[in-house]
């Protein structure tokens, strides 16, 4: 066997090993450096409320617009942005607009919990069995939202995969 061949050898079996090795979750999350920066902490939110059936990416997509819409009829801006992403709009991202806001992670659960309300007064909440006993990220569930990203904008990232 030549040198070449050895090389080629041990250049493709530390290929094998480095393809083997689970990535970053950082590496899997596109969005990373682009909304928002790599999140520093991460929950699993498991909710007992089932994905509605009529839940798809256009019902996603019209919750993010109406949202917009609501917003853009009150006299102030809001503190944060809000965007669904991923291939079935899967992935709803919260991204604040200015400087201080939602730079901890109790700050991103009282951003999460004031969303509530705003959810509760959807048609799509108000047909499940106990919505005041619902929150947010019952909500997110319902809708068919896999995963829920918070962030300042800057340096602090909360996310929470939604099951």
């Amino acid at each position: 066997m030549t040198m070449f061949q050895k090389s080629t050898m041990h250049l493709a079996a530390l290929l094998a090993v480095l393809l083997a090795l689970p990535a970053p979750a950082s590496a899997l999350d596109t969005h990373v450096g682009y909304y928002y920066p790599a999140p520093q902490t991460r929950e699993a939110y498991i909710s007992e409320v089932p994905v509605a059936p009529d839940a798809d990416k256009r019902s996603r997509a019209a919750f993010v617009i109406g949202l917009a819409a609501q917003q853009a009829k009150q006299n102030y801006t809001p503190g944060y942005h809000m965007f669904a992403k991923g291939g079935d709009l899967e992935k709803l991202i919260i991204v604040a607009t200015g400087g201080g806001q939602y730079d901890t992670l109790y700050r991103m659960r009282a951003l999460l919990a004031s969303l509530t309300s705003m959810a509760r007064s959807t048609e799509l909440f108000a047909r499940t069995n106990r919505p005041q006993e619902l929150n947010f990220l019952d909500f997110c569930k319902l809708i068919g939202f896999t995963q829920v990203t918070v962030s300042n904008g800057k340096d602090v990232t909360h996310q929470i995969k939604v099951r």
